[in-house]
């Protein structure tokens, strides 16, 4: 019953729990069974909290049954970067190594009073700083088809217990790929929203258009309903949109089918694997037996780089430059350059950057205005090895920084595009490989029903979760 139980999918766990047919206790019951399974080969859900769950499932099953929300009683971990109401909430520093909030944060409300019943934070890199899920409190998370391998970030341990079987729904959040590179090294699939779509904390500054929060799952279906579950308008984030309507379940499941779509290896601003290059070029031109017109082209994202170091380090010294002074010896060294590469900018850089985002933005609204939607590795590499802080180098080319290698993810951030990375290959070692599906901004929906379209054509055996004690990789 609980390996049955596991391999199911969320939709079909909402529905059966909407029909009365099993409890939030059952699927907290074969959660906890399962973590003792797995949860010591990956790390990726470092804290648990199942008693503060069962008592969450105890209140909503004492409501009826129209009144339990979208999820209905289906558990959720939470990314270790939003604080949960009187569990450990480290955001993966040694500084919160002890904090216990008494609040949670919007999106833990919103998934909370959507019946999603919090059961584990997921561990994440420091700051979520890095695509490399790694840190001091914790330590590692390891990739479930090769222990060896990174799991990539931030969102790490999101993806390996959605991987792994010790989640069917997980919550994440993304500045630069960190929805995306993650299910991508895992063989999931994570969404970047578009901004505003989930209401997020204004904690440091009210405008932030670069980060994100968004659903990570196993299926496309599961995504859609989940990023319903995580939407709408709080009255404590102004950036915040009201629900979609049609919902995007709905939206996913709608049969909509793409006219014309490119793809890129590259965007013309990184190196790519070559083997990754070929497997997702394959999975893009399978959408040509459809009737689709696929063609290879990109927006010029020539600024790209420079826009996203100015942003993102801005971004850092607003919001943990305070902390840095307090704790200087408690930051990790990438962490550290970011923040002192943002107290070093100049208010002609930080015009330069936004000028910048205007010619990017303006230039990729042109061009969904040919392509319903823009293809690409949704990482340029495989997962590489766990001990490895970040990717140094690719295709004979070394990177100047830690987030270099991120670029085919942070362009599509920069442009406002909602996009998801869906599993849609393997590597010679087995590694999963996922591509990058990007649509105009607020048009969540034909991403979603683009990429449940390509899960169909591709039929690949992702949406049940791997044993990490049996490595799928040679």
């Amino acid at each position: 019953m609980s390996s049955e139980l596991i391999n199911a999918t969320a939709c079909a766990h909402v529905a059966r729990l909407r029909q009365g047919k099993i409890s939030p206790h059952d699927l907290l019951d074969a959660l906890e069974a399962r973590i003792g399974e797995v949860e010591g080969e990956i790390n990726a859900l470092p804290t648990l909290c199942f008693d503060r769950a069962r008592r969450q499932a105890d209140r909503l099953l004492r409501k009826p049954p129209a009144e339990r929300g979208l999820l209905a009683g289906l558990p959720i971990p939470i990314k270790d970067l939003s604080d949960v109401a009187g569990v450990r909430s480290t955001h993966g520093s040694p500084i919160f190594a002890d904090f216990v909030p008494d609040a949670s944060d919007i999106v833990v409300e919103t998934i909370e009073a959507q019946g999603g019943v919090v059961y584990a934070k997921s561990n994440t890199p420091e700051f979520g700083a890095g695509g490399n899920t790694f840190n001091e409190v914790f330590g590692p998370t390891l990739n479930p088809y090769d222990t060896t391998r990174s799991a990539a970030g931030s969102s790490g341990g999101a993806a390996a217990a959605l991987a792994s079987g010790t989640a069917w729904l997980a919550h994440g959040s993304d500045m630069g790929g960190s929805l995306r590179n993650p299910a991508s090294f895992c063989g999931v699939i994570g969404m970047r929203p578009s901004v505003g779509r989930c209401a997020n904390d204004a904690k440091t500054r009210i405008d932030q258009t670069l980060g994100v929060q968004g659903p990570m799952a196993r299926t496309v279906e599961d995504l859609a309903l989940f990023l319903d579950a995580m939407c709408g308008f709080h009255p404590r984030a102004p950036l915040s949109l009201p629900v979609e309507t049609p919902s995007f379940l709905q939206q996913a499941r709608s049969d909509w089918k793409p006219r014309r779509v490119a793809y890129s290896a590259d965007l013309g601003i990184t190196p790519v694997d070559p083997e990754v290059a070929r497997v997702t070029r394959a999975a893009a031109m399978r959408l040509a037996q459809e009737g689709v017109i696929v063609e290879e082209a990109h927006p010029d994202f020539s600024e790209a780089h420079e826009c996203f170091q100015i942003l993102r380090a801005e971004n850092f010294a607003i919001g943990m430059g305070a902390l840095l002074k307090a704790h200087p010896q408690l930051f990790k060294p990438e962490v550290v350059w970011n923040i002192e590469k943002g107290w070093a900018l100049t208010p002609s850089d930080v015009a330069r950057a936004n000028h910048q985002r205007v010619a990017l933005f303006q230039r990729a609204a042109k061009f969904f205005e040919t392509y319903d939607l823009l293809l690409t590795p949704a990482t340029i590499t495989a997962a590489f090895p766990v001990g490895e802080r970040y990717l140094t180098e690719c295709a004979g080319q070394r990177f100047e920084t830690y987030i270099d290698w991120l670029a085919i993810a942070y362009a599509i951030t920069l442009v406002f595009s909602p996009a998801l990375s869906l599993p849609c290959g393997f590597t010679r070692l087995g590694l999963p490989v996922g591509l990058q599906i990007a649509g105009p901004p607020r048009v969540e929906g034909k991403v979603l029903a683009g990429a449940k379209l390509l899960e169909g054509l591709l039929d690949l055996p992702t949406a049940k979760p791997v044993d990490p004690r049996m490595p799928k990789a040679a």
